[in-house]
């Protein structure tokens, strides 16, 4: 973000937007709307919305065709900023309970944290391009056998937050062993510590 402090990696990154965001319950609200039309775009006044659109190397690699999100542009109902931000604040206070991939080394056991796009999931269990949305039982439990996965317990309500969830751990379960996944080619080791990787994304 050009005339902020520079931050020489994603931690510094993080620790700079926790200590500018003064919201309560770890929101990072504030944090964009001081910046607006600076580096954040939250409507028409803050001039064309082409000059915010910027994308880390791994959403361009994941394009595939689709329309990017961007975390600058922070209006609408498909906007990822406030959460993205919000996140950051989250990560760390985390501090060193959990690895994060792929700013951390991924340790023999114990907590691994990765983001993830759910429509790769969707994708790999053979789902349909436009078609991965999941509002019944028994589309999840076919989806789910893809993965070698057990029909999944009745839910009280069928929504994509849900399915989403229960597909991708099922998904995250069957594919942490692929080593590939853990090293996709276009993650150099600036890549890994700046601006970090979704997991799943070659």
């Amino acid at each position: 973000m050009p005339g902020e402090p520079a931050t020489a990696d994603a931690r510094a990154l993080w620790a700079f937007v926790d200590g500018h965001s003064p919201d309560t319950d770890l929101g990072a609200a504030s944090f964009l709307e001081t910046r607006r039309g600076t580096h954040f775009y939250l409507g028409a006044a803050d001039g064309p919305k082409a000059s915010f659109l910027h994308w880390r190397v791994c959403e361009i690699a994941a394009d595939a065709g689709r329309k990017l999100s961007t975390v600058y542009d922070a209006i609408g109902a498909a906007q990822v900023a406030k959460a993205s931000f919000a996140g950051m604040r989250l990560l760390r206070h985390l501090g060193d309970r959990a690895a994060i991939w792929p700013f951390d080394p991924v340790p023999a056991d114990g907590l691994v944290i990765v983001e993830i796009y759910t429509t790769i999931a969707a994708r790999a269990s053979g789902m349909r391009k436009g078609r991965s949305k999941m509002r019944d039982a028994a589309s999840l439990d076919t989806a789910l056998a893809a993965f070698g996965t057990r029909p999944h317990a009745p839910l009280a309500v069928y929504d994509d937050h849900a399915t989403d969830a229960i597909l991708a751990a099922a998904w995250l379960r069957a594919s942490a062993g692929d080593t590939a996944l853990w090293s996709p080619p276009g993650m150099t080791g600036q890549i890994a510590q700046t601006e970090g990787w979704t997991f799943g994304v070659r």
